[in-house]
């Protein structure tokens, strides 16, 4: 029985175990001439892994964008999370596409980002969604109120979301009449500026 008992955790812990991952391995996080994609392309990365970004905090930074557009461009203006320890570590929490950049331009420009695609392993469990998840309900919002989503003048749903205040949670509903207008969904400020 007691064999079995350690039979069991062995075979649970070595199908849901993390990895962790040292960003640039023993160089670490600094400015190297794209040595972070290559680096990054002989790795599978899956939901829960970590990445640890080690750098002179003196120096520099590891800023996490949205999308392409600002991984491409090297745009810091509307972050999704900056880090600045010097030692930080990132868990991966969900499955798809993750950017980390530099905040200083040049050194961005010169190589120091890194893109990496997250995916679930099947063998691993799904970890739960963050508590801000599962316990707030949230209000829908008609965007657009009664006039909903249509061509009005440049500043009317700007007013529209400044009189609002949204949550983790919330959802936007837009009616409109799909042949004349859709919705599109973008994952950061360039894209939302292109």
């Amino acid at each position: 029985m007691l064999f079995g008992f350690v039979l069991f955790i062995t075979i649970l812990l070595s199908c849901c175990s993390a990895t962790i991952y040292k960003v640039g391995d023993s160089d670490g996080w600094t400015t190297k001439d794209d040595v972070y994609n290559s680096w990054a392309e002989r790795k599978e990365f899956h939901v829960g892994d970590s990445l640890v970004f080690e750098y002179d905090r003196s120096l520099n930074d590891v800023t996490q964008v949205w999308g392409a557009l600002e991984y491409q461009f090297c745009d810091t203006f509307s972050p999704q999370a900056v880090y600045n320890t010097g030692h930080d570590v990132v868990t991966l929490t969900e499955p798809g596409f993750y950017y980390f950049i530099s905040s200083n331009r040049v050194q961005c420009q010169l190589g120091q980002r890194l893109d990496i695609l997250v995916v679930h392993d099947p063998s691993r469990p799904i970890p739960p969604p963050p508590p801000s998840k599962v316990l707030y309900f949230g209000k829908t919002y008609k965007v657009g109120g009664s006039k909903g989503w249509r061509v009005y003048d440049s500043e009317f749903y700007n007013k529209w979301g400044e009189e609002k205040e949204f949550h983790v949670g919330d959802k936007l509903l837009c009616e409109y009449a799909n042949e004349a207008n859709d919705v599109y969904e973008i994952s950061g400020h360039r894209e939302f500026e292109t």
